[in-house]
């Protein structure tokens, strides 16, 4: 039967909340971007119990509008309507990967100029023709990790359309179902980089053999070590014994060490002793072969990237094992085969030499890299060079200056002109008594071929003062008589 009138009413604190009608705004307002619960997801929550309806309709929400109501207003938008422009707005785009990881992906498919379909048939049929090295490097970082490839295969478990991918998920999904993907995307990248790599030791290896068999077997650099180790032993047998070697450090010491004027150091005299004595032995530096390139190689890099090409073709052969009829890494293998077994075989005959040429000289090989070793030869090189070309310029120096204590240049003798001698550069008393010379007789009369106006422009160019001050002058006589100079002109 019904409950009676006015009883308590129904519990419906287990259904769902009741349907709420949208609301209608006077103006157009902004949207407030939350995550808004569904109703199946409130039940239980805080939520169920909050009545924001009573709320509103205790509140005048007039002056709620006019102060957050947009700038461009119209018609209230119906919610219906809007539903269905979001709807269409927004397609239903599922995503397999991660949202920055796809952005990535898509830059990098970008610089390949080439569809999904098209990179993945030139990693299966190894294709470097098309696939650049730059590319491929930046691919190796898209392969599929284990949950991607899960994703993956649910996703199409599920039956779900492929259309409803982003362009990225596509390539990812046609990208993950390359057999041994990993590996054929290392074996293309050893390819591609196996003649630069190639190019590169191979040099660097010769250095070191040339170097160090040049060394070994100079002849001319084992006779001026000779002639170092006679006068370091002159020098410091007395105080410290004899030595029986040095190491190799010890050439630089050769320009520490001065004479004891200072003007020449150790190297200079035993330059100069070699000109002397040994001439021969002054190209000594010819024998030395390619010091310094070798000076520049670290043989422990280069050897260890010998032993990672050699990884790089043995996983090729490995995979040409499975792949046996890729007729692009059937003929990888012939053509390159012989070339690395030859890079090896320089490997370990660079190896030999250096370490056999170290352990000549009393080095340690396994502490002495060639980086520390050849240098010191390159430098002994450049100081015997630049001692050479100082000592011959000194030699021409002491020539000049013998030459000239021999035959002294003659005094210099004055010229002179006529009967003047120049007057700017003479002395002032001498001045005076050459003035007193020029006093000819007969007297010269007044403006006679300008004499006089010429002995008093000289007196005014060459001043002499006497000490008392005194000044005297030459006495103008009238009615055309003669005028004379004083004997004892001053001024």
């Amino acid at each position: 039967p019904p409950p009676p009138l006015g009883g308590p009413p129904a519990d419906n604190s287990t259904s769902g909340p009741k349907a709420k009608k949208p609301i209608k705004t006077k103006y157009r307002m902004p949207l407030l971007n939350w995550v808004a619960l569904k109703p199946n997801q409130v039940t239980g929550t805080v939520f169920n119990e909050l009545n924001d309806e009573h709320v509103l309709g205790e509140l005048n929400m007039d002056a709620f509008e006019e102060h957050f109501k947009t700038k461009a207003q119209g018609p209230p938008a119906d919610l219906g309507t809007l539903k269905v422009k979001v709807a269409q707005k927004q397609p239903s785009k599922v995503s397999l990967i991660e949202s920055n990881r796809a952005k990535n992906l898509a830059i990098t498919l970008r610089k390949a100029g080439m569809s999904s379909a098209d990179i993945c048939t030139a990693i299966e049929t190894y294709n470097l023709q098309s696939l650049s090295l730059d590319f491929l490097e930046l691919l190796e970082r898209f392969i599929p990790t284990e949950y991607e490839q899960k994703t993956i295969r649910n996703y199409e478990k599920d039956g779900r359309p492929l259309d409803d991918l982003s362009e990225e998920d596509r390539f990812m999904m046609g990208f993950s179902k390359i057999p041994r993907l990993s590996e054929r995307i290392s074996v293309l990248t050893f390819m591609g980089n196996f003649p630069d790599s190639l190019q590169r030791l191979k040099p660097q290896l010769n250095a070191i053999i040339a170097a160090s068999m040049s060394i070994k077997s100079s002849s001319k650099l084992k006779k001026i070590l000779e002639i170092v180790l006679a006068f370091g032993n002159y020098m410091n047998s007395s105080k410290r014994g004899a030595a029986y070697g040095f190491r190799l450090q010890s050439l630089d010491l050769l320009l520490d060490t001065k004479s004891t004027d200072r003007k020449q150091t150790l190297l200079h005299f035993i330059v100069n002793i070699i000109q002397e004595k040994y001439p021969e032995l002054s190209t000594f530096h010819t024998e030395l072969r390619f010091i310094d390139k070798a000076a520049a190689v670290s043989l422990d890099s280069v050897l260890q990237d010998v032993r990672s090409l050699q990884r790089g073709m043995e996983m090729t052969r490995k995979e040409f094992m499975v792949q046996d009829d890729s007729p692009v890494l059937k003929e990888f293998l012939k053509t390159n085969n012989e070339l690395l077994d030859s890079l090896q075989t320089d490997g370990k005959t660079a190896q030999e030499a250096y370490e056999s040429l170290v352990e000549y000289f009393g080095e340690n090989p396994k502490t002495t890299q060639p980086s520390m070793f050849f240098p010191v030869f390159v430098r002994f090189i450049k100081g015997y060079k630049l001692a050479e070309q100082e000592n011959e310029q000194r030699k021409k120096q002491e020539a000049l200056a013998a030459e000239g204590a021999e035959n002294p240049p003659p005094p210099a003798k004055s010229v002179q002109t006529g009967n003047k001698p120049p007057m700017m550069k003479m002395p002032q008393m001498d001045l005076i008594a050459e003035l007193k010379k020029r006093q000819v007789k007969p007297q010269v009369r007044e403006g006679k071929d300008g004499a006089i106006e010429d002995i008093i422009t000289d007196l005014r160019n060459q001043p002499y003062r006497r000490t008392d001050g005194g000044r005297r002058s030459a006495k103008k006589r009238t009615n055309g008589q003669q005028l004379q100079v004083s004997s004892d002109i001053s001024l």
